[in-house]
C-alpha cells in the first residue's frame, strides 16, 4: 500500500505541476458558478414578483441541483467527459513516450500497484472536484429553505462515483498508446459507446439487460433523485474493475511473454466475470435501496405498500397489451423495454417476482379520435399496419393478427389500446393509461387495480335512471360518463377503484351494501313506489347524492325536504365580462377541502368549482342531520326569483341605478323575468338593455348563497352522509373537460365519492408537501454571490496556481 501511495503522490504532483490541472479546475468552478448563480437568480426574481407564480416554487432543492433540464449536476455532468480525458491521457502514455515505462517494468513494483497508485491519484483529483461541488452545496443549504440534504448528499455520491468511472476508462486508453491527444480521443469514443450502447440490440431481452447493464447513460438518474440502489453503485464498481482490470493485463503482457490464447483469456474473464456480476446484481431480488429524500419521494406511500404486502408471496403477472395502431403503442416496444420495466421498479422493490409478459398485435385502434382508414385511403388494416411497419422497422412477424389476438383475449372494451393486465390467484383486472400528460398510471390507481385482485370489497356507486336523469355511459354535454365509466379519464370512478352501476326505482329495488346512490337531475317528477324506496333507503341511513337543476325544483324539493333542505326558486347568476352570467364559480368551503388531501393544498384550495346553472340552497337542521355547505358563491352574485324563461336569448342587462337592493325589477322583451338586486356589476337576463349599473347592498357586497350542502347524522351505528346540489352539471362532461387551469371540478368530484365511500377509496398516495420552497437570498445578493463565484474564487484560484507554479519552476 505504501507503494501505491507514493505513486499516487508522485501522481499529484505532476498534475498540479502543469497548468492543465490548475485551468480545469478554474473552468469548472466558473461553470459550476454559471449555473447556480443562474437557476438561484430564476427563483429569486419570481418569488419578489410574488403573485400566483409563487404555487409554483416548489422541491427548490431538485430545481437547483438535480432538475434535468437547468439543476447545477446536471448541467455539469453533460460536459464531464470533456474534463476527465485531457487530465488521463497522460497517466501510461507518458511513460510509454519518454521510455520510463521500461524502468517500471524492470523495477520491484508490481503493474497492479503502477495502476493503482495512478488511480488513486485520479480519485485525488476527483475530490478536488468534489471541494468546488461542495462550495455550492454548503451556498444551497444556507440559500435553500429547508434544503433536502439527503437529495444532496445522494446526488454528490453519483457526481463522484461517475468521475471515477470516466477516470478507469481514461487510464486504460491511456495505456494503449504513446500518444496523449490519442489517449484523449480514444477515451471520448469509449464513454460515447458506453453512453450509447444501452440502446443497441433492444429487441433481443438477454442481449437487451446486458446491453442496458453497461450503459453509462442515465446511470446517476436516480441518485440524482435522491434514491441509492446497490445497482447502480455496483455499476460503477464493476467499470472500475474492467478497466483497471484492462490495463494491468495490457501492462503485463509488455512485461512478459505468454501464448495469446492466455493473454485473450485474461480479457474474455474479466468481461465475463463484469457482466456476470452485473447482471445479478441487477436483478430486482438482489437490489438494494435508499431513499435520502426528506419525504421519502422516490418510495412508495405507506397505503401502496400496505397494499403490495397483502400479496403475500403468491404470483402476480403484468401482461402488457400492444396495439401498433394505438397511440401509445411506444410503451410496450421491445426498444421501450426497459423504460417500461423502470416505471414499475417502485413495486418490484417490494415485491421483486413480478412477473411481465408482452404481447403485441394490431387491430383498428377505437379511442383515436379519428377513423383510421380517413387517413389511409382505400387501404385494408393490414395494409395500413405494414406500411406502419416498414416505417418503423418492424417485422409484421412479431405483431398478431386481429383474428390470434381476439381468440386469446376480447380487447375492444378497453378500445384496443395499451393496456396492461394483473392476473393473481386466478383473478384479473386491467390498468389503463390516460389521456393527459402524465399518461402512466400512478400509484392511486395501480392500488386500486391491486385492490380488486384481492378480492377487497369494492365500493359500488349506483345511478337512479328511469326519469331522465343524467347517463353513465354516453359523452353528451350533460352526461356523466367522464366522471364514472371513461376509460381513458384517470379520474373516473372506475379508475380509481369504485364499481358502477345503475338502478330503475320504478322496476328495481336499491341493492343492498351500496357505498352511495346518485339521483342526477330527474327530469320528471319521482312515482311514489320510487320515493318509497328513497325514504326507505335514507331511513336505513344509506349514503346519497342528490343532485339538481333550476327549474326543476319541484322535482327533488318534496324529498329534499324531509332532509331540511330545499332547492331555492330561479337561478343564480354572476357577473362576468368573459362567460355566460349562468356560469357561477363558488368557493370551496373548510368543510369540502377537510375531504381529500388534494383539495387541501395552498395551490387548491382557493380554486372555485365551475357550476353551470345552479339554484341556491336553502336549509335548516331540524330534522336531525347537522348541515354544512360545501360551496358558497362570492360577492356579485345575483338570484333570479322565478324560472329562466327557455326561449329567450340571455344578453347583458344592467338593472336601472333607482332599483332598490332586494328589490325586483321586471324586464321585459320576449317574456317578463324578474331580477332580484344582489350586488354590483352587471346582471345577465333577458334581451333587453338598461345602462344604469346594479346598486350594491348595505355591506357593499352581493349576498352569499350555498350551491352544494353536506348532510350527515348517525343511524345504525355509523355515519350517515348525504350530498345536496343545487347543480348537476358540475359532474358532467362538459364541466370535466373544461381546461381552465383556475377550477377545480377533478378534484372536487372526486373528493365528493371519497367523503361517500368513508375515505378508503381512492387510494390516499398523497405526499407531504416538500419544505423548500423559498430561498433566502433577494436577487441583489444573487448579483453579489455572481461576483464571488465566478470572478473573486477562481481568480483566487487563478492567482495561487500561477505563483505555485512559478515557484516550482524557479527550483
Amino acid at each position: 500500500m505504501k507503494l501505491i501511495f507514493k505513486i499516487a503522490k508522485a501522481e499529484l504532483r505532476n498534475l498540479f505541476y502543469s497548468p492543465i490541472a490548475w485551468f480545469l479546475t478554474i473552468a469548472f468552478m466558473v461553470q459550476c458558478a454559471i449555473t447556480y448563480t443562474s437557476v438561484l437568480n430564476q427563483i429569486a426574481m419570481t418569488q419578489e414578483m410574488g403573485g400566483m407564480d409563487l404555487e409554483y416554487l416548489t422541491q427548490l432543492t431538485a430545481r437547483v441541483f438535480t432538475n434535468p433540464y437547468e439543476g447545477l449536476f446536471s448541467s455539469i455532468m453533460q460536459n464531464l467527459y470533456l474534463y476527465i480525458p485531457l487530465l488521463t491521457m497522460g497517466l501510461i502514455s507518458r511513460e510509454i513516450n519518454g521510455g520510463t515505462i521500461s524502468l517500471l517494468y524492470s523495477s520491484p513494483v508490481r503493474i497492479r500497484e503502477i495502476v493503482f497508485g495512478k488511480y488513486l491519484a485520479m480519485m485525488g483529483y476527483s475530490l478536488v472536484l468534489m471541494v468546488v461541488i461542495g462550495i455550492f452545496l454548503v451556498a444551497g443549504v444556507l440559500h435553500v429553505k429547508s434544503a433536502d440534504y439527503g437529495m444532496l448528499l445522494s446526488a454528490a455520491l453519483g457526481f463522484y462515483l461517475l468521475l471515477c468511472a470516466y477516470s478507469a476508462i481514461g487510464l486504460f486508453m491511456s495505456s494503449l498508446t504513446s500518444y496523449q491527444i490519442v489517449a484523449a480521443v480514444s477515451t471520448f469514443v469509449t464513454i460515447g459507446a458506453l453512453s450509447y450502447i444501452g440502446k443497441l440490440w433492444q429487441g433481443i431481452d438477454f442481449v437487451r439487460d446486458l446491453t442496458y447493464f453497461l450503459s453509462l447513460s442515465g446511470r446517476t438518474q436516480h441518485m440524482l433523485q435522491g434514491l441509492i440502489t446497490t445497482k447502480d453503485v455496483l455499476y460503477f464498481v464493476v467499470i472500475v474493475y474492467i478497466f483497471l482490470g484492462l490495463s494491468i493485463y495490457k501492462l503485463q503482457s509488455g512485461r512478459e511473454t505468454k501464448p495469446w490464447y492466455v493473454t485473450s483469456g485474461r480479457y474474455v474473464f474479466i468481461i465475463v466475470s463484469a457482466l456476470i456480476i452485473g447482471y445479478v446484481s441487477s436483478r430486482p431480488g438482489f437490489t438494494g435501496y435508499w431513499d435520502t429524500t426528506a419525504n421519502h419521494d422516490n418510495t412508495l406511500t405507506p397505503n401502496t405498500q400496505k397494499i403490495i404486502r397483502e400479496l403475500g408471496g403468491d404470483k402476480l403477472e403484468i401482461t402488457s397489451y400492444t396495439n401498433f395502431l394505438d397511440n401509445y403503442y411506444w410503451f410496450g416496444m421491445p426498444e421501450q423495454r426497459n423504460d417500461y420495466l423502470g416505471r414499475w421498479e417502485s413495486y418490484l422493490r417490494f415485491k421483486p417476482d413480478i412477473e411481465f409478459h408482452y404481447v403485441t398485435y394490431y387491430d383498428n385502434p377505437l379511442s383515436l379520435g379519428y377513423n383510421i382508414f380517413d387517413s389511409y385511403k382505400g387501404k385494408s388494416l393490414e395494409e395500413i399496419t405494414e406500411q406502419r411497419a416498414k416505417a418503423s422497422d418492424l417485422k409484421m412477424s412479431v405483431l398478431k393478427t386481429p383474428a390470434q389476438i381476439q381468440k386469446e383475449i376480447d380487447l375492444k372494451p378497453e378500445l384496443n389500446r395499451f393496456v396492461m393486465k394483473l392476473a393473481y390467484k386466478g383473478r384479473s383486472t386491467y390498468l389503463r393509461v390516460f389521456n393527459d400528460q402524465i399518461v402512466w398510471p400512478m400509484e392511486a390507481e395501480v392500488s386500486a387495480a391491486i385492490k380488486r385482485l384481492l378480492q377487497a370489497k369494492i365500493p359500488k356507486i349506483v345511478f337512479v335512471t328511469g326519469e331522465g336523469e343524467r347517463k353513465i355511459g354516453k359523452k353528451g354535454d350533460r352526461e356523466y360518463k367522464t366522471l364514472t365509466t371513461d376509460k381513458t379519464f384517470r379520474y373516473a370512478l372506475i379508475n380509481q377503484g369504485f364499481d358502477i352501476d345503475t338502478v330503475s326505482l320504478n322496476t328495481q329495488d336499491i341493492p343492498g351494501g351500496i357505498a352511495a346512490l346518485v339521483i342526477a337531475d330527474p327530469q320528471h317528477e319521482l312515482s311514489a313506489v320510487a320515493i318509497g324506496k328513497l325514504e326507505d333507503f335514507i331511513a336505513k341511513g344509506g349514503n346519497l347524492l342528490i343532485a339538481g337543476e333550476p327549474g326543476r325544483q319541484h322535482i327533488l324539493n318534496p324529498l329534499l325536504k324531509k332532509l331540511g333542505v330545499q332547492m331555492t326558486n330561479g337561478m343564480l347568476e354572476q357577473l362576468s365580462e368573459d362567460h355566460a352570467p349562468t356560469l357561477v364559480l363558488p368557493a370551496l368551503t373548510k368543510t369540502a377541502i377537510s375531504f381529500a388531501k388534494m383539495l387541501d393544498k395552498p395551490s387548491v384550495d382557493t380554486l372555485p368549482v365551475s357550476m353551470n346553472g345552479v339554484a341556491a340552497l336553502s336549509y335548516h337542521d331540524s330534522t336531525g342531520f347537522k348541515i354544512k355547505p360545501l360551496l358558497l358563491t362570492k360577492a356579485g352574485v345575483a338570484a333570479n326569483s322565478t324560472r329562466r324563461n327557455p326561449d329567450l336569448d340571455l344578453v347583458n342587462v344592467k338593472v336601472d341605478e333607482n332599483a332598490q337592493p332586494g328589490g325586483i325589477v321586471q324586464v321585459g322583451g320576449g317574456g317578463p323575468v324578474s331580477v332580484t338586486v344582489m350586488g354590483s356589476g352587471t346582471s345577465v337576463t333577458g334581451k333587453k338593455k338598461v345602462k344604469k349599473p346594479l346598486l350594491k347592498n348595505q355591506n357593499g357586497v352581493g349576498e352569499v348563497f350555498a350551491t352544494a350542502l353536506a348532510l350527515t347524522r348517525q343511524v345504525n351505528g355509523k355515519e350517515q352522509r348525504i350530498i345536496v346540489s343545487g347543480d348537476a352539471d358540475l359532474l358532467s362532461n362538459s364541466e370535466l373537460g373544461r381546461y381552465e387551469p383556475r377550477i377545480v371540478n377533478f378534484f372536487f368530484s372526486t373528493a365528493l365519492f371519497s367523503w361517500l365511500d368513508y375515505g378508503r377509496f381512492p387510494i390516499d398516495a398523497s405526499r407531504p408537501d416538500a419544505k423548500d420552497n423559498r430561498v433566502t437570498v433577494s436577487t441583489d445578493h444573487v448579483s453579489f454571490l455572481k461576483i464571488l463565484y465566478i470572478y473573486v474564487i477562481p481568480g483566487l484560484i487563478l492567482v495561487f496556481g500561477t505563483v505555485f507554479l512559478i515557484r516550482r519552476k524557479r527550483k
